[in-house]
């Protein structure tokens, strides 16, 4: 896991945006880690520190399906990124535990004047358990500038399944990519430290043409799902997302991430909810084939 007060290296684009010695940089904690209590067979939140904005509640255990599941909610007081905002966030599952983490809402990148924002994610999962992270969508205001990392561990036979969702920005308001720079990365290793794969989306509206053929073209909103599991059950959990969206009107396509280490979906349309719906259709078939278990609508209220 990160050490919480260690500096993070930002990408190069950031050097541009001058920091304001008038702007208050915020440093964001929230510490969790999650276990099966093997007495009340339920995933327990046995450790957890947090720093405002970023808060979380007790677990909840209401699925009938997986009793011994715990759904999280995150939360943030300021009710969005702000710049210089600096927030950092790490999960750790252990001991067989299964559980499912969300967001209470859309990260709404807020108007920067100065600086920008940046997120730092630790995933680390241990062997044979189970962790689904899915996040409400990314909405970057006019002029905001993000920066996101996030950094998965996974274990032996364990079970990861993490997505972003990224729109154009709040289209109701007329902003369409006017935002100055949102990017965001990610690295996946597992316990041995071997790196298993990396990814990268790097949005710069005032350099790229979303709209060309081959990147966006008449799409706005873009999601991606990563999921890592045993190679084992890749082939048929690939074959049954092919069938979603061979039926689906949104473009996506799955692919297998090096060293067999899991399966990536990547969609492009211009609905976010659409794009969400089948994100949640594909988990369903990750709890179907690891978890033999089926997966509600999620609960936000």
């Amino acid at each position: 896991m990160t050490q919480l007060g260690k500096l993070e290296k930002i990408p190069a684009e950031f050097e541009q945006y001058k920091v304001d010695s008038n702007v208050v940089e915020k440093t964001g904690i929230l510490k969790i880690t999650l276990e099966m209590d093997e007495e009340k067979n339920k995933t327990l939140v046995t450790q957890q520190y947090s720093k405002a904005p970023l808060l979380t509640q007790k677990a909840l255990h209401y699925d009938v399906a997986n009793p011994s599941m715990a759904y999280l909610f995150l939360m943030s007081s300021s009710g969005g990124v702000l710049q210089g905002d600096r927030y950092h966030v790490e999960i750790s599952v252990k001991n067989r535990g299964i559980a499912n983490i969300t967001t209470q809402g859309a990260t709404r990148i807020y108007k920067m004047d100065s600086n920008y924002a940046t997120q730092f994610v630790d995933i680390d999962v241990d062997d044979n358990s189970y962790l689904e992270f899915l996040p409400d969508q990314i909405i970057p205001y006019k002029k905001s500038r993000y920066f996101q990392q996030v950094k998965i561990t996974s274990g032996i036979d364990s079970t990861i399944v993490y997505s972003e969702v990224i729109t154009p920005g709040r289209v109701a308001m007329g902003e369409l990519f006017d935002y100055d720079l949102c990017y965001l990365r990610l690295a996946a290793k597992n316990k041995g430290g071997k790196t298993l794969f990396m990814d990268a989306a790097r949005l710069d509206p005032k350099e790229q043409q979303f709209s060309q053929i081959g990147v966006l073209g008449t799409k706005s909103v873009f999601g991606t799902l990563y999921i890592i599991t045993k190679k084992k059950q890749l082939e048929q959990i690939s074959s049954d997302i092919g069938v979603i969206l061979d039926n689906v009107e949104t473009i996506g396509g799955c692919s297998f991430l090096p060293e067999d280490s899991g399966l990536v979906v990547r969609l492009v349309g211009n609905s976010t909810e659409d794009i969400k719906t089948i994100i949640h259709e594909c988990v369903k078939i990750v709890r179907k084939h690891v978890l033999n278990s089926t997966f509600d609508q999620m609960r936000k209220t």
